[in-house]
């Protein structure tokens, strides 16, 4: 810890205990939450006073990826954000850095994911050998794929796939648009059904929708909904479903396999990063379901 550092978080501690009078033991879980901060801040030539909303966030992120449950990050925050009070009111910043940074939320019940195995078997579920199948089995991929919301997924119109760039243009909640790569089972299902699907669907009709239903209209968020229901059960696949499963099954299987929580965040559309740490609560969890099954003394 910087000289610097040290002396001002001897100060917001003495504060503290005047000012609330508060137990050891919070004194001390501020003191280990902020020497932990400033250890990193250190590393990459950073002061407490010297560091911008984006080094927390980053911070924050890597404490969770180092294995930070949802109430140790609150409690982590709330330290930040009492430390940083106390520099704005006694004038050392202007501006406090953590001041838009949104705390986890507690108590949140895990989003339902599938494994694996269980998407594979969802994305074989529709009969390719017709043009409704075929359309079911490009929605499914590219929604695996992306990690789409399925609102976002039903408003697409052909001119935001860009199939030669490999990515799609997608607005989001509050008009926000972003770039989602799509890979290239995904782009493989997307051209066979705009080359053999659509047409027959569109019927010679006009419509923008990307996805289209046989009343040659775009695929409306019930609809689809009703279909991921169907193709559950023709694959025998007993978890409860909702309509962002595959959205909650493409973040949690990028996760295991070692993305970047900030790259699953700008991925799913995310204002913010708090909303992504919930993902690797659930990869913790199946890896405990996993061992507790599997291990010989689990």
């Amino acid at each position: 810890m910087q000289q610097d550092d040290q002396a001002v978080l001897d100060h917001f501690l003495d504060s503290m205990w005047m000012e609330r009078g508060l137990s050891r033991n919070t004194l001390q879980a501020y003191r280990n939450d902020l020497k932990g901060l400033s250890a990193w801040l250190t590393k990459r030539r950073e002061g407490l006073l010297t560091a911008c909303r984006a080094d927390l966030l980053e911070y924050l992120a890597y404490r969770v990826q180092t294995g930070a449950s949802l109430r140790t990050s609150a409690r982590l925050l709330s330290s930040i954000r009492r430390f940083y009070a106390l520099q704005i009111r006694e004038e050392r910043l202007q501006e406090d850095p953590s001041r838009d940074i949104d705390a986890p939320k507690l108590g949140r019940p895990l989003p339902d994911s599938l494994s694996e195995d269980e998407v594979d078997r969802l994305l074989a579920a529709p009969d390719c050998s017709d043009s409704l199948g075929l359309r079911d089995r490009a929605m499914l991929e590219l929604l695996y794929a992306t990690g789409l919301r399925v609102s976002e997924l039903v408003e697409l119109t052909r001119q935001r796939l860009h199939l030669d760039q490999g990515v799609v243009r997608v607005l989001g909640k509050g008009s926000k648009e972003r770039l989602v790569p799509v890979g290239e089972l995904a782009l493989d299902w997307m051209e066979r059904y705009l080359a053999e699907s659509r047409p027959v669907l569109l019927g010679g009709a006009k419509c923008d929708a990307l996805f289209l239903t046989k009343r040659r209209a775009g695929m409306t968020r019930q609809a689809f909904w009703y279909l991921i229901k169907r193709y559950a059960a023709l694959a025998g696949i007993q978890t409860h479903l909702t309509p962002h499963t595959l959205r909650h099954a493409f973040a949690t299987h990028l996760l295991n396999h070692g993305a970047d929580l900030r790259v699953i965040q700008m991925l799913l559309g995310h204002s913010d990063l708090s909303t992504t740490q919930i993902y690797t609560h659930i990869a913790q969890a199946r890896l405990q379901e996993l061992h507790q099954r599997h291990h010989p003394r689990g």
